[in-house]
């Protein structure tokens, strides 16, 4: 069984809930548009200063989707 890898966009400022909740979005497109394995994806607010977007991949897409996205950090994923 492959690992799940939660890959972490951080967002800083007055705007960052609205700004982690819209990248969210261009998350989704890109996963329909690679026509990736993978559906889960969200945002949370940290405070009202900072929030997250995070997409969710495995071990096989995790490199691809990196390069291509270029994710502040990462962590593992358990659930």
């Amino acid at each position: 069984m492959s690992r799940k890898i939660k890959l972490i966009w951080d967002f800083r400022g007055p705007a960052s809930a609205k700004t982690a909740e819209h990248h969210e979005i261009h998350l989704k497109e890109y996963i329909a548009i690679e026509k990736l394995p993978l559906n889960i994806t969200g945002f949370e607010i940290q405070s009202e200063m900072q929030a997250i977007a995070f997409m969710v991949v495995t071990d096989e897409n995790m490199i691809q989707v990196r390069d291509a996205l270029k994710p502040h950090r990462g962590e593992l994923y358990t659930a």
